[in-house]
């Protein structure tokens, strides 16, 4: 199971003389889309194996229902948070679209 919280990587490093990051916008964007890209494969693998477990427990192929209820509860917090950081991340964006230049 990937733990996307987990991936949450260094700020750009600045030059202090001129105060501009040391990558381009182009790399800047390709890796914020690719730490989207990756939370949200992990919220997916976490929700299938929530499935998984679920579907095995229903068919009588397992039997440990607090290990079935855990992932659940892990599966439906893992997408809450992802919702909640969604609206957040619209609601700054739709701040910024109103800010007068």
């Amino acid at each position: 199971m990937v733990q996307s919280i987990n991936n949450v990587q260094k700020p750009l490093a600045v030059d202090l003389k001129l105060n501009t990051p040391t990558i381009s916008p182009g790399e800047a964007q390709s890796k914020f889309a690719n730490v989207l890209k990756n939370a949200i494969e992990g919220v997916n693998e976490t929700q299938i194996i929530s499935d998984q477990k679920t579907e095995a427990l229903a068919q009588g192929k397992i039997d440990d229902l607090h290990d079935v209820m855990i992932t659940a509860q892990k599966a439906s917090v893992t997408l809450e948070t992802t919702v909640q950081v969604q609206r957040k991340v619209i609601d700054a964006y739709n701040e910024i679209m109103r800010m007068q230049v």
